[in-house]
Order: C-alpha cells, then structure tokens, then sequence
C-alpha cells in the first residue's frame, strides 16, 4: 500500500505533523486544519443566528451520526450523542432494571469510564462480577458463563485499551446475552478507525465510542447506537432534549414521556463547536479515501514495522518486552510494551522529542496515518536510547 503520510501530512499544519513524533495516535490524534474551519464555522453561525443557531447546529448533529455510521457500517443506526462516553453509559445504566437484575457483569481490562463506574455501583451493592481481560482470545467465552437470568447487562470493550488486542467471538456473546434478555454494552472506542468494526452479527447490542482517538473529532464527540429494543427502555438519568420530536406512544398518563429513536437517549444544551468540528474531520476522511479498510491497512502496516523494529532492538524482555502469543490481525492501533520502567522510557522519550503515555507497566506507542515510516523509524531509535540509558540501579518499578 501506498504510504499516504506525504499527502496528508500538509492538511496538519496547524500539529506541524511533519516536524514532531507524535506517537500517541492511540489517545489524542491530531487534528487537520479543516477542523479549525468547523470551529470558526461555529463561532461565525452563533454571530449571526444567535440563538436561532440551533436549527444549523443540528444539521451538523446529523452529519457526525452519518460519519459513526459510515464506521459502524449500518447506515440506518439510531445514535444518541453526548459529551463523552460517560456521558452517555450512564444513561444506559440509568436504563436498566437494577432492582430486577442487580447484576452487571464486565472485565478488568476496561477503559476508566467503565471501570469507576461500575466500581462505585459496586459499592452502592450493584453486584459487579469482572471477569479477567487476559487471555482476550478466551474472554468473549468466559464472560458467557457469568451470564444469567439475573444479569442486567455485560459491559464489555471490543479491543481492550491497555494491551491493543481485538476481543472476538462478540456475535457469540451477543447470542447468549439475547437468550437471557440480558443488554450487551460494546466500548468500541479503540476500533474505529483502526479495526473494520461492524455492528453486523451483534444483534441488539449497545456499541459506545468517539472520535477523540483514532478518528481526529476530538472532544465533545461520542455515541451510543440504539438497538431495536431502546424504545421499551425509559432512562431514569434524561435530559430535556429527550422532549424533541416526536413523543413515543404508550406512556401512561402522568409519565414522563421521551422522544423516538436517538433522541430517546438525549441529554441537554451542549456546545456545538464540537460538532462542526466532527462534521468538517469526517467529510476531510471521505475526501481523502480513509475509509476503514484503509485505515486498517495503513495501521497494519504501521504497527508492524514498530513491532519489527522493537524486536531489532535486542532488549532484555525483563527490561521491556511485547507480546508475542498473537498474530499481527490480532492487534489493534498500538504497540504495547511492557515494562517495569514504562512511566521512565515515557520521560526518556520525550526528552527526545517523542510523545507517548503508559498505564501501569505499559509503555502505548501509536502512529497515524500521517507518521511517515522514516518518522516511525526515527521513534524507535529514540526508544533504543531510551532503553540504554536507563539507571536501572535506582530506578522503581511501575505501580498500576
């Protein structure tokens, strides 16, 4: 495949792509310059409308669904937006029949999102059952066997984001969970954009994402898709934009009443901005062909050379190491290398110009589509160095 960095690179100006080593594709993308041009868009919009600007705010609205949907490849998916991930799990929760089921049942490998949360119900006497993350090859089926006519929903990411390994078998999952009546939540988060995700075969699942990530929106840009099944659901936790549009039938009188499809799930008055930024990133991708079996080639592509050159270096595995039980196809957009040093190597990389993170003892390097392969090899020199100069007589092992 051809190597696209030349090409885009120039539409990031305002990041200077081309001049830094900004591997932290895997948490905060940069932005191309038309982003910039959604910004001013609103500002501009809000000038002139002033508070009729909401009617412009929402055509922009349904261009960033259209963009999920394009990346969820279900071009009719009902979408609720909101702020952040929380923003809108938390409306799920708030959806379920706890008092029925007071069961919820996760792993110990997802994002922070999830994980506090489900926490804090846990000690508000939520029985929360985590099942452990690794071996993901395994984990779609052991969460299976936790699933019972109890359990009110299985949480579940569909690649973890400490490790970069893709979950499979989530239609079996799915199977299960609808033989319960339990929900099935899929953080899709770290997939789009770098794995071809598709909420073909997950039946009445909930998928949760964002842009912030691989997909260039950055904040203010998440989703949750409806299943069928949401118009029976009222959540407790709703905003007043849950109002718009046309009320679902079959309320009793005095009740609440909610909208039908997304907006079932709407929360309130939110900052436009971020959308216009969204809508202008998600047009810029189709102009530029970065479709997801584009992008899911560049990122193979460009992990396996991190991978190839990581293992040119020669380190000593109890240093640093990655792992190596599984294929590439089963690695999403990152490098995850573990080390008793992460949160150091991280420093000593960026002493040298180069930007990563780590969580706990895992050093995430992520590239993008606009990293040239000389930027990604240069990286990893930098890595090599990090590695030799690490005083490992005073140095403290990572904590979690």
């Amino acid at each position: 495949m051809t190597d696209l960095s030349a090409l885009l690179a120039p539409h990031y100006s305002r990041f200077n792509v081309a001049q830094r080593l900004l591997l932290t594709g895997h948490s905060h993308q940069a932005w191309p310059d038309v982003a910039r041009e959604g910004q001013l868009a609103a500002f501009d919009d809000a000038a002139r409308a002033v508070d009729e600007k909401w009617a412009l705010a929402y055509e922009q609205a349904d261009l960033v669904r259209d963009g999920y949907r394009r990346f969820l490849h279900e071009p009719d998916a009902e979408l609720a937006l909101g702020a952040s991930t929380h923003d809108v799990v938390i409306r799920f929760l708030s959806a379920l029949d706890l008092g029925r089921r007071p069961r919820l049942v996760t792993t110990d490998g997802e994002f922070h999102t999830l994980r506090r949360q489900l926490s804090r119900l846990a000690e508000a006497g939520i029985e929360v059952v985590s099942v452990p993350a690794e071996p993901a090859d395994s984990l779609a089926q052991r969460l299976s066997t936790q699933v019972n006519d109890r359990t009110a929903a299985v949480l579940v990411s569909a690649v973890l984001f400490q490790s970069a390994r893709i979950v499979p078998d989530l239609p079996a999952l799915a199977a299960i969970c609808a033989t319960h009546g339990t929900e099935l939540l899929v953080d899709a988060y770290h997939a789009l954009g770098v794995v071809s995700f598709s909420t073909a075969g997950l039946g009445d699942a909930w998928v949760v994402g964002g842009g912030y990530k691989y997909l260039q929106l950055g904040e203010g840009n998440c989703f949750l898709r409806l299943p069928a099944h949401a118009e029976q659901l009222r959540p407790v936790v709703t905003g007043w934009y849950a109002e718009f549009g046309e009320l679902s039938h079959g309320e009793h009188p005095g009740q609440i009443s909610y909208a039908v499809g997304g907006n079932r799930f709407a929360g309130a008055t939110y900052d436009p901005t971020s959308h216009y930024r969204a809508a202008r990133v998600f047009d810029f991708f189709n102009q530029h062909g970065l479709t997801p079996p584009v992008l899911r080639q560049i990122s193979l592509r460009q992990v396996s050379l991190l991978m190839e050159r990581f293992d040119a270096i020669g380190a000593d595995p109890a240093v640093i190491d990655r792992d190596r039980s599984a294929p590439r196809e089963a690695i999403a957009g990152f490098l995850a290398l573990r080390s008793p040093h992460a949160a150091k190597l991280q420093q000593l990389l960026r002493d040298r110009e180069v930007r990563t993170d780590s969580r706990g003892d895992v050093l995430r390097m992520g590239p993008a589509p606009y990293l040239s392969e000389a930027q990604l090899h240069a990286s990893m020199d930098a890595l090599a160095e990090s590695i030799a100069a690490l005083d490992l007589t005073c140095e403290s092992p990572a904590t979690p």
